[in-house]
């Protein structure tokens, strides 16, 4: 009886800490962390001597010094970096990825640690009307933003730089909206759950990064 409760007790202790399929964690703490980058600004940034910076680099440093890891860098296309984390020649790839990211037989997708807003934002005197509807509103040319305008029956003036279009409404990621002088109407667009990427089955490095992640 006394085997059994022991046994018991620690497959149920197993069950409170998620084990990595392969060694990623052991091999990440006191090690190196290899991570692949792909540019989205201001998630990721990569200079053209492959210097990176952003957002989550910033973040993936702060997590690194948690585990006493050097972090190594890898820019790259997505597809190539997905590539590379499924037969786990990286720990980890960000650059600005959302849950929505088409990455479920490549990788293993963290929980969301923040959600971004796309909105509709005017300088002052410029009016934004309660219904979009055949209201004409600057987009950034090629992105998203025009097929989210087109749902909600807007008319998009496809620019360079949304913020700067005189005399419209602009679509901008709410991080963008103060710096540029704007501010935001009550049309949301879209929201955005960002997340980052690790190998599949490995779980244990996968819950340490979520818990840094949340934890900030």
């Amino acid at each position: 009886r006394g085997i059994a409760a022991l046994a018991l007790v620690a497959a149920l202790a197993g069950l409170g800490f998620p084990r990595d399929a392969g060694t990623t964690l052991d091999d990440v703490r006191g090690g190196v962390l290899r991570v692949g980058v792909t540019e989205n600004a201001p998630w990721t940034e990569v200079a053209d001597d492959d210097a990176v910076g952003g957002v989550e680099v910033t973040l993936v440093q702060r997590l690194a010094d948690s585990l006493d890891a050097t972090v190594e860098w890898y820019p790259g296309a997505e597809s190539e970096l997905m590539a590379a984390l499924k037969h786990r020649v990286l720990d980890l790839v960000i650059g600005g990825l959302t849950d929505s990211a088409p990455w479920v037989k490549e990788a293993s997708l963290t929980r969301p640690y923040v959600t971004i807003r796309t909105v509709v934002a005017a300088r002052p005197g410029v009016a934004v009307p309660k219904d979009l509807a055949g209201t004409r509103v600057a987009a950034r040319a090629g992105s998203e933003d025009v097929a989210l305008l087109i749902a909600a029956d807007a008319v998009p003036v496809a620019v360079p730089e949304p913020a700067e279009a005189d005399g419209l409404p602009a679509v901008l990621d709410e991080w963008e909206v103060a710096s540029a002088g704007l501010t935001a109407s009550r049309h949301t667009l879209a929201e955005h759950k960002h997340v980052m990427a690790v190998a599949l089955g490995e779980n244990g490095f996968q819950t340490t990064v979520e818990r840094f992640l949340i934890a900030l």
